[in-house]
C-alpha cells in the first residue's frame, strides 16, 4: 500500500473519528470547514485516498465515504486545525475566508472530533466575570441554536458579539458578565457558536 502525506492522513484520522462520533462520514463540506480548506482541496485528497487503497466512496450518494484503512491509533489524540478570525466587519458573514486569520491546531478536550469550530480573539471585558478576559481564544463550536445561560457568539444587529444568552418575550437578551456593561437586546440575532473552551497564554 502506497505511502499518504501527512495532511491526507490528518483528513482520513478526521474522518474516521467522526464516523465513530456519529455513525455516519463527514460531506465534503464538513471535511473542508473543519480544516479550512477549499471543497477542491479536499476532493483532491479524498481522490488521493482512494487511489492508494485507504477510503472508497460513491458519487452517486452524499455522505458515501468508507474508510478502508484506519491509520488512527485509539489512544491517538483527535486534532483539529482551527481557523482563528480576525476583525469582523459588519455586513460581512462571520466566517467568511477574509476575516480568517490564521489557524491553531487544538487536541482534545479542547476540540471533539465531528464538531466544528473556529476561534476567536477576546476583546474588551465584558465578560470578565464568566473568567473570559481580553487576549483570550476563544474556542467555539459551530451551532445555530442556543439555549438559555449559553455563552454564545452571535451577530445582533450586523455585529458580533461573544455573551450571555436568554430568550425574551419580545426578542433575544444578550448578557455580560460584566456590571459595567449593559445588556443587548434585539430582535435581529443569529447565533453562529456556542463557547467550547478558553486557550490562555501566559
Amino acid at each position: 500500500m502506497k505511502e499518504i502525506t501527512q495532511r491526507q492522513k490528518e483528513v482520513l484520522n478526521f474522518i474516521s473519528s467522526f464516523i465513530k462520533e456519529n455513525g455516519f462520514p463527514p460531506t465534503v463540506r464538513e471535511i473542508g470547514v473543519n480544516f479550512g480548506i477549499s471543497l477542491r482541496a479536499v476532493q483532491d485528497h479524498i481522490a488521493a485516498l482512494q487511489k492508494k487503497g485507504y477510503l472508497s466512496q460513491s458519487q452517486k450518494r452524499a455522505r458515501s465515504i468508507s474508510v478502508l484503512v484506519d491509520t488512527k491509533r485509539d489512544d491517538e489524540p483527535f486534532v483539529s486545525k482551527v481557523p482563528i478570525l480576525g476583525s469582523v466587519a459588519a455586513g460581512k458573514p462571520l466566517l467568511c475566508e477574509e476575516n480568517i486569520d490564521g489557524y491553531v491546531n487544538l487536541v482534545e478536550p479542547f476540540v471533539k472530533a465531528g464538531k466544528s469550530y473556529f476561534a476567536l480573539r477576546v476583546r474588551g471585558t465584558s465578560m470578565r466575570d464568566a473568567g473570559i478576559l481580553e487576549g483570550d481564544l476563544a474556542v467555539v463550536e459551530r451551532s445555530e441554536a442556543a439555549v438559555d445561560g449559553q455563552i454564545v457568539v452571535a451577530v445582533a444587529d450586523g455585529y458580533p458579539t461573544i455573551k450571555r444568552f436568554y430568550k425574551e418575550t419580545d426578542g433575544i437578551r444578550l448578557q455580560p458578565e460584566n456590571p459595567e456593561f449593559p445588556a443587548i437586546y434585539s430582535k435581529d440575532v443569529k447565533v453562529v457558536g456556542i463557547l467550547s473552551s478558553i486557550v490562555r497564554a501566559y
